[in-house]
């Protein structure tokens, strides 16, 4: 409006001519519907009067919506609870889907259509409305609420669900019953997820509905990984149809077999016209709560493409007695009005195929009907009259009662007690909408379907979706039914019910389809991420040995603990197969029944020695030395048992210690018996006698004694300094544990193995100097023999041990033991066995001496 002049009262410059319904009371709530699908905007040249847009094509279900808000405003007003001695009345408007024509009846609900005010003195007065319920479009709210809000008019929309609208700087009084965006999409994201459907197209309408939920679905799945998006298209505003076929092409090709939709109904008409010209079947739809319900496409002609579809929907509720009050309209025989059509009207001519009089030019003559406003509706099958699934018809009503419930705290207010300034109470007379909202923020009630009504500190609703499945039945008619919801808990996030056996797939399969760009790694693979490609596409590689994945999602394979190894199928960690010489092992076997006869043998040749200890083949050359050199030898036959089994703390530290011990014991023995070998050889000559003196029985045995105290002493400090240790050596086998005892001080063990090798060597000579003696029986010949084997065996030793592997090592230290031993004690005490046993008359002394002839 706009002064004139010095004069109290306004003029309005202009009318928008809309279509209404309206319903006088003492505080006016407004209304904004989409009613009609199309309008028809005329070209702005500006060389005339701009005419006013018009509108053609009605939707049912948004007439529907708008007489749901009368019916809770009647029913409000007939509550006697509910604002007493208050009528409320409505002003309805229809926004066609058109942007323009919406934000003119916001204008028109917020400042009023007449045609001139007078302004009193005390300018009081309620507001043309206090607040308005709508609109139905993000886009056309977020521009409604970009103004109303500068005034802070609570507006509540019962079905723009952007998520943007949530900011609550930018649009301080919008609220809404239906939850937004954000929900819809984890919603969605749930789905895809408990279907396995990880490949996905996201189609989105060219409005800020469909960008803003194209962006929240892909920051959402970036968030929680579980999927990728194939393709994102924005659909085109009119029938592009270029634009339309290359969509669908891209559809057509692509891997994805599940199609996200977020769209209105008149522009998903224009995309299914071109799927069905492309004839794309195979394809699994999750429609947005925008076109979920729409019954435009639910026909015979688009059920053979979209049967089985999914969709989010707004909460089912139900509404007592709306369908009764719907029956009782009736058109208005005086429609035409200063501001536009009624809405009643363009209905009744619309569901009854009839024209109210003054009929259009040529509408008779061409066997048109005139309306008489006595139809029955009740006798046509319309959409309209349906209430067995009363969604965003729902959310309509609980947006009336929120609005109604925040007027009746506000009413209720004790002065003095109230939240405004001075602790002061809002009056009818005196009402501000901003007062309005703070109420709204605090409503909280209960529907009578049981639904609790609130808003959070953003305006918008607790939220709660149906999950619905279009129902193609074989004689070609179609059902929408629910199969489950989605709701947010307090401790789980968004949770996901469904009833899977309910749901109609519009496969030949009967099945869920399979939908990945790749199929899940089977366990022992893991995924290598295609370069340039979504993260969803991967190649499967085999995991390396000794590492597994057990999982369908590893971009890694884990490494086995130290004591396991992967299975072949690289799936399982199995515990290592371990290795050492066992007694259990062939090998094993060999050895322990070789070191224990050679341990018998030994007991067998010292039997026989004590009992011929009489005899001079025994008494020869110091008997008592031949009974320590059996007994050295039956340890070294014992010692090897030490190497067999698994490698203990224990055995490691006694194997080497009794080895080298018990060879010094045997090889100390051996080199005394030579020494005095050579002693009786020099007392043999002129001036020899006194070298006897100095090989006597003490000193024998002290030379034993102290030969073998020195590598007792080399022992001991190998023991203390660096002692061997079990060792778990996986150098020579991966899959293997060798079990072996790690000699710890590498100098020690060649020191033990040294000083056994001078003895044998010093041994080697002095036999090999006296082998000549002129005695029959000249036990230096026997000893270099014994001596030369002895040293050839632990002379191939060293490197043979050097390069086994593993227990192969300690079984090549066993042969050397074994085969030193056998050859010490075949070469020494086999002849003298010979002879005590086979050849007794060869053990006098006279043959012994080589004084007697033996034949």
């Amino acid at each position: 409006p706009a002064c004139t002049g010095f004069s109290l009262s306004c003029q309005l410059q202009g009318q928008f001519h809309l279509n209404e319904m309206q319903k006088t009371g003492d505080v006016v709530l407004g209304g904004l519907f989409q009613v009609h699908f199309f309008s028809s905007v005329p070209d702005l040249s500006f060389t005339s009067q701009p005419q006013q847009p018009t509108c053609h094509g009605v939707y049912v279900l948004g007439f529907k919506l708008a007489q749901t808000m009368a019916f809770a405003i009647d029913e409000i007003n007939r509550n006697s609870n509910l604002l007493p001695n208050v009528t409320l009345g409505y002003t309805l408007y229809d926004n066609c889907l058109e942007l323009g024509i919406g934000f003119r009846g916001a204008l028109s609900l917020a400042s009023g259509q007449e045609d001139q005010i007078v302004v009193d003195d005390t300018c009081v007065g309620n507001p043309p409305v206090i607040g308005v319920v709508g609109d139905s479009s993000s886009t056309n709210s977020i521009a409604i609420s970009n103004v109303l809000g500068l005034y802070r008019v609570p507006m509540v929309s019962y079905f723009a669900t952007c998520s943007c609208l949530s900011d609550r700087q930018k649009y301080p009084s919008f609220f809404r019953t239906i939850p937004s965006d954000a929900f819809q999409v984890r919603a969605m994201i749930q789905i895809l997820k408990h279907f396995g459907w990880t490949w996905a197209g996201l189609l989105v309408s060219d409005d800020d509905y469909g960008l803003h939920a194209a962006r929240s679905f892909q920051s959402e799945l970036s968030v929680s990984g579980e999927g990728c998006l194939a393709y994102t298209e924005v659909l085109p505003w009119d029938k592009d149809t270029d634009e339309l076929r290359r969509i669908v092409d891209l559809m057509k090709t692509s891997t994805a077999r599940v199609v996200i939709v977020f769209e209105h109904p008149s522009r998903m008409m224009h995309l299914m016209d071109e799927v069905v010209r492309q004839n794309v079947t195979g394809l699994q739809w999750i429609a947005s709560e925008a076109w979920t319900e729409s019954a435009v496409l639910q026909t015979p002609h688009f059920m053979p493409y979209l049967g089985g579809t999914l969709g989010i929907t707004i909460r089912r509720g139900e509404i007592p007695g709306l369908r009764k009050f719907l029956l009782q309209i009736r058109p208005d025989l005086h429609h035409n009005t200063s501001y536009g059509n009624s809405l009643v009207n363009q209905f009744w001519e619309f569901t009854f195929q009839c024209r109210f009089a003054p009929a259009p030019a040529g509408w008779l003559e061409g066997g048109g009907a005139l309306c008489t406003g006595q139809e029955d509706l009740g006798n046509v099958d319309t959409e309209y009259l349906d209430i067995s699934n009363l969604r965003p018809e729902y959310n309509v009503y609980k947006a009336v009662y929120a609005l109604a419930h925040s007027l009746d705290d506000m009413l209720r207010c004790k002065p003095g007690r109230g939240p405004f300034s001075g602790d002061s109470c809002a009056t009818l007379q005196s009402l501000e909408p901003w007062q309005l909202v703070y109420y709204m923020e605090r409503v909280n009630f209960t529907t009578p379907f049981g639904d609790q009504v609130s808003f959070d500190e953003n305006g918008d609703v607790v939220p709660i979706y149906d999950v619905i499945n279009w129902l193609w039945l074989p004689d070609g008619s179609t059902k929408v039914q629910n199969v489950g919801d989605v709701k947010r808990t307090a401790f789980k996030g968004e949770e996901l019910i469904l009833d899977e056996g309910k749901i109609f797939w519009n496969f030949e399969s009967k099945m869920p389809p399979q939908s990945v760009c790749s199929e899940s790694c089977p366990p022992g693979t893991h995924m290598v991420r295609r370069k340039a490609e979504p993260e969803c596409c991967f190649d499967c590689i085999p995991c390396s040995e000794g590492k597994i994945t057990n999982t369908s999602s590893s971009l890694e394979c884990t490494s086995c603990p130290e004591d396991f190894w992967s299975n072949p199928q690289r799936d399982l960690c199995i515990p290592k197969k371990t290795e050492f010489l066992s007694y259990h092992d062939p090998l094993g076997i060999c050895l322990t029944a070789t070191s224990l006869l050679g341990t018998f043998i030994c007991v067998v040749v010292l039997g026989i020695f004590i009992y011929h200890r009489t005899t001079p083949i025994v008494r020869a050359n110091n008997s008592e030395l031949s009974f320590q050199l059996l007994l050295s030898l039956k340890l070294c036959f014992l010692c090897s048992l030490l190497f067999i089994g698994r490698p203990r703390m224990w055995t490691c530290q006694l194997r080497h210690a009794a080895f080298g011990i018990s060879f010094v014991l045997c090889v100390s023995c051996i080199l005394v018996k030579t020494m005095v070998v050579l002693a009786v050889f020099k007392a043999s000559k002129p001036g020899g006698g006194a070298s006897l003196k100095w090989f006597g029985a003490m000193q024998q045995r002290g030379t034993v004694l102290f030969l073998t105290s020195i590598q007792a002493a080399i022992c001991t400090t190998w023991l203390v300094s660096s002692s061997p240790t079990p060792h778990k050596n996986t150098q020579y086998h991966n899959d293997k544990i060798v079990y072996e005892c790690a000699v710890g001080s590498t100098v020690g063990f060649a020191v033990l193995l040294g000083y056994i090798g001078v003895l044998a060597v010093l041994s080697f000579l002095i036999a090999f100097l006296v082998r000549n003696l002129p005695d029959s029986f000249n036990e230096a010949k026997l000893i270099t023999f014994s001596m030369l084997i002895f040293c050839a065996v632990w002379v191939a030793f060293v490197p043979a041990y050097i390069s086994s592997p593993g227990n192969l090592a300690d079984a090549v230290e066993v042969f050397a033991i074994l085969a030193s031993s056998f050859g010490l004690l075949i070469t020494l005490f086999g002849p003298k066995c010979y002879i005590i046993l086979l050849r007794p008359e060869m053990n006098t002394k006279k043959a012994v001496m080589g004084r007697g002839i033996v034949s």
